[in-house]
């Protein structure tokens, strides 16, 4: 096994690049499912109220 250099294939910017895409990924689809989840429970309640 070769002992890594300066340099071992994974730069820190692309790291880190790549962990706050996912981690804005994860909020921002935890965001807008709580939002899409609220809007059809609204929308709900709305048909439920014209049908009665």
């Amino acid at each position: 096994m070769a002992v890594p250099g300066p340099y071992s294939g994974v730069s820190t910017l692309a790291f880190v690049a790549r962990a706050s895409a996912f981690t804005f990924g994860v909020v921002y689809g935890s965001i807008k499912l709580s939002y899409l989840r609220s809007k059809a429970k609204s929308h709900q309640k709305a048909e439920a109220k014209g049908h009665h």
